[in-house]
């Protein structure tokens, strides 16, 4: 590894270690900035690479500026998938609306960027692979704070010591389990549940979302560029988690076929190939809402913390902004002035982003005849609207400059 960008200072006294589980967005984004403020840092992933391709993810508001930052931000403009276009559809496939998708992601024309998530993390990973140590295909099987640190068991079987660790593993998380408990004391259902997948582009489409709906039910089709290959998403609304059918393997498909029925347009064949995808995910729609993102040594960064669901569309850039501000906190500070500084200075934009599931996204899934039709009027509307600007949740926070050690 190639050690860059160190004061005298710095090379004269022991770095202070750092683990930090999940090399997706948070976890490589807190890697470079505590490598930038000289700590000595170990990523660990479960994944025996990363992950290509995937869906496309908004980088907007606050969340630009820490890319600016990092040096990234010209690779990814490059990647910008510059959707054009989202179609709404009726129960029959005819047209409701066909409208810019910033004006339904409240992000900025010409500023925000949107990005396959694969393209976003493979930038992370490049900007910080040669500074950092990455262990992949292991996790993090138990921890313990005996007082100097935080003594780590891997999956694996290795053990060691660190200064801090830091969970950046989803919105599953192992690490917030270990250290909190079961995921229930801080899921917070919103009353979806939904299926990603992929399928050939047998529409043509181009850089452009097709979306049918019907009363708690919806499907979209969204094409990333030219590709041979769309998105799939299916979602229904559902007034409590049906978390059977989540626990046992195979039984997702089945589900959504049920509800799914009777649907109309592409809907059918969506079914049929949602059975032999090899990448379907589905999960219920829920964030994650803490009191508290830290105890000890172990803090939580990004999905671990604080996932805000796509019904934001925030997920990535509460990432990007929550590794920077945690790296930053912890610059010239110990783990518990620095974890403090963090939750204190984080806190406000993040329960701000979460906030809007009452907005945008989330207005696409009426779940009543009466609201769809409100809906659809919006929509008709927003046609009309020469331009819109980004939402202020989005840009509610002001980076600070943080000062390097030494």
């Amino acid at each position: 590894m190639t050690r860059t960008d160190r004061s005298a200072d710095i090379r004269t006294r022991p770095r202070r270690t750092v683990l930090i589980s999940g090399a997706s967005i948070a976890g490589p984004a807190l890697a470079f900035w505590l490598n930038r403020y000289g700590y000595a840092v170990t990523v660990v992933e479960k994944a025996a690479a990363l992950r290509s391709g995937g869906y496309p993810v908004d980088v907007r508001g606050t969340a630009l500026e820490v890319v600016r930052r990092m040096g990234i931000w010209p690779r990814l403009r490059d990647a910008h998938v510059d959707t054009r276009r989202f179609t709404f559809l009726d129960s029959d496939g005819g047209t409701v609306a066909s409208i810019s998708p910033h004006a339904v992601a409240g992000s900025a024309a010409g500023r925000d960027l949107e990005v396959r998530r694969g393209d976003l993390t493979d930038a992370l990973y490049t900007a910080v692979r040669d500074d950092v140590e990455f262990l992949f295909d292991d996790s993090i099987d138990s921890v313990d704070q005996p007082g100097h640190g935080v003594d780590v068991t891997f999956r694996g079987g290795g053990r060691r010591t660190f200064d801090m660790v830091v969970g950046a593993d989803g919105l599953h998380s192992r690490t917030r389990e270990l250290l909190f408990g079961p995921e229930e004391r801080f899921h917070r259902y919103l009353g979806y549940c939904f299926a990603g997948f992929t399928l050939p582009n047998t529409l043509g489409l181009s850089h452009e979302v097709m979306m049918w709906n019907t009363p708690g039910r919806a499907a979209a089709l969204y094409a990333v560029g030219d590709s041979d290959e769309v998105h799939a998403f299916l979602n229904f609304a559902h007034p409590q988690p049906p978390s059977g059918a989540f626990r046992e393997p195979g039984a997702q498909p089945d589900l959504f076929a049920s509800v799914f029925a009777d649907a109309g347009w592409e809907v059918p064949g969506m079914i049929a190939s949602l059975r032999g995808a090899d990448d379907l995910f589905a999960d219920v729609v829920s964030q994650i809402r803490m009191p508290r993102w830290s105890s000890g040594r172990i803090a939580l960064v990004g999905d671990a913390a604080y996932a805000p669901s796509f019904l934001t569309g925030q997920g990535s850039s509460l990432a990007l902004v929550g590794a920077y501000m945690l790296a930053g906190s912890l610059a010239r500070r110990d783990a518990a002035a620095g974890f403090a500084a963090y939750e204190r200075d984080t806190r406000e934009f993040v329960t701000l982003n979460q906030d809007q599931i009452g907005e945008g996204e989330a207005a696409l899934f009426p779940t009543t005849s009466e609201a769809l039709e409100r809906r659809n009027g919006m929509l008709r509307r927003l046609s009309a609207m020469p331009s819109v600007t980004s939402r202020p949740a989005h840009s509610a926070l002001t980076l600070p400059d943080f000062a390097p050690n030494g």
